[in-house]
């Protein structure tokens, strides 16, 4: 090797390592600006940059007059009724579709399955003027029923990842199952059901995220903030035209990330095993 190929080569490694160590400075530099504004008293915030630490590690009164003030307990239950109706509704809704897509061979199957693809192209954002009427004709308009049932709308990522996940299940076991009377249904919910098990995790990660962090959608149809806050518009209380208490904004969110951080730590060996084993595969 020539001293000019070792160049290149630890000039390679250099840029490597590099490029990780800014791009991980870059992604925790805002973690690390929040928590340090959360610790800080609205004159402290008003005097300093938002990166030169608090005069005490130990003022928790920002934390407590974020929750209490923007009702991030209701926020809480609210956001928690929304998360587990709306995983339950899409993993029942969505495994049954991609059983049906998968296991059966009928006119317009390839066609629901281009539909569903040509669905994921359009912008959320260009359909909301339609799914506003139909919210609004249906009465669903501040009711978390009625926002409930629209979130509870098909994710069609979720459908292709357990479809794949069908498709390396072996036709051998449906076959064996009938040969010994069982019923389609118990074939899904007694033995293909259980199977899906990684595929159920990955997209509960991907819907419950989508779910728990949505504020745009809440925020529009969840119209009284007192009544249905969810913990993403109860953020909102500290934004107004007077100006943003950011200390406060920024205890809340922290707030916020302590269930998500809690549920990942305790179920991290689950998470991990359910994305590497739910990963769509060729």
């Amino acid at each position: 090797m020539t001293t000019l190929q070792k160049i290149a080569k630890y000039l390679l490694v250099f840029l490597k390592y590099f490029s990780l160590v800014f791009f991980a400075f870059v992604a925790v530099l805002p973690i690390v600006s929040c928590v340090i504004t959360a610790f800080k008293t609205e004159t402290e915030y008003a005097q300093t940059n938002v990166m030169e630490l608090p005069e005490s590690w130990l003022n928790f009164q920002n934390f407590i007059d974020a929750f209490t003030r923007a009702n991030m307990g209701k926020g809480f239950v609210n956001s928690l009724i929304i998360l587990v109706s709306v995983l339950v509704v899409s993993v029942l809704v969505g495994t049954q579709l991609a059983y049906v897509l998968n296991r059966f061979k009928f006119p317009g199957n390839n066609l629901i399955r281009n539909l569903f693809l040509f669905a994921t192209l359009l912008p959320g954002v260009a359909m909301q003027i339609a799914v506003y009427q139909i919210m609004y004709s249906l009465g669903f308009i501040n009711s978390l029923f009625g926002y409930i049932v629209m979130m509870c709308g098909t994710d069609v990522i979720a459908i292709y990842i357990y479809i794949q996940f069908f498709e390396n299940i072996s036709y051998s076991l449906d076959e064996s199952a009938i040969m010994d009377g069982a019923s389609y249904f118990t074939i899904f919910y007694k033995i293909l059901l259980p199977l899906l098990k990684p595929a159920i995790v990955t997209s509960c990660i991907l819907k419950g995220v989508g779910t728990y962090n949505e504020y745009y959608c809440a925020n529009l149809y969840l119209q009284d903030k007192k009544k249905y806050p969810t913990v993403a518009t109860s953020l909102y209380t500290f934004v107004g035209p007077l100006g943003s208490k950011y200390n406060l904004i920024c205890a809340g969110v922290i707030i916020s990330l302590l269930p998500a951080l809690i549920v990942f730590i305790t179920c991290q060996k689950q998470i991990y095993s359910g994305l590497t084993s739910g990963a769509v595969k060729g």
